[in-house]
């Protein structure tokens, strides 16, 4: 049995956060969550909601300079952002495949840039800017992980 998707729609950056915040509390060790979405769709605000949710105490910024920036809360985040990645095969020198093996949770912003990359188990989070303020975004659960999970009871 698959779990269900989900789509929620926001309308303020608040209301994305609080988002990541709840989805920060069903996180696990080993989680990894891939972020699919134009500029400005809200990536990198739903990121600092699980930052937050997960007791971070620096405030996630887009590490698009960095490739990989590092968070310490109730669990490590490891923060990806893969828009200037000339391909999958850029990952090796970033040491990709180590993060995926830490007790922490991947966010990989622009994921669809490494697709052949991407774990089997994870969640999808497509993020579709509707206006100003509004995002529409869809959970895809991927992997027996997300069974029972509690993802298909999130609202906004």
């Amino acid at each position: 049995m698959e779990t269900t998707h989900l789509t929620v729609t926001t309308s303020s950056p608040g209301q994305t956060l609080a988002l990541g915040r709840r989805l920060a509390a069903l996180l696990e060790p080993g989680d990894v969550i891939c972020l699919f979405g134009q500029l400005g769709a809200g990536k990198t605000c739903l990121v600092q909601g699980i930052c937050l949710g997960l007791g971070a105490e620096e405030g996630a910024v887009s590490p698009s300079f960095t490739l990989v920036n590092e968070y310490l809360g109730r669990l490590p985040v490891f923060h990806f952002d893969c828009y200037r990645l000339d391909g999958p095969r850029d990952l090796d020198q970033i040491g990709y495949d180590d993060y995926l093996g830490r007790d922490g949770v991947v966010l990989i912003e622009w994921a669809e840039r490494i697709g052949s990359r991407l774990p089997d188990e994870r969640l999808d989070v497509r993020m579709e800017r509707v206006s100003d303020d509004v995002r529409r975004i869809t959970l895809e659960p991927r992997g027996p992980r997300w069974q029972g999970s509690g993802i298909e009871k999130m609202q906004a």
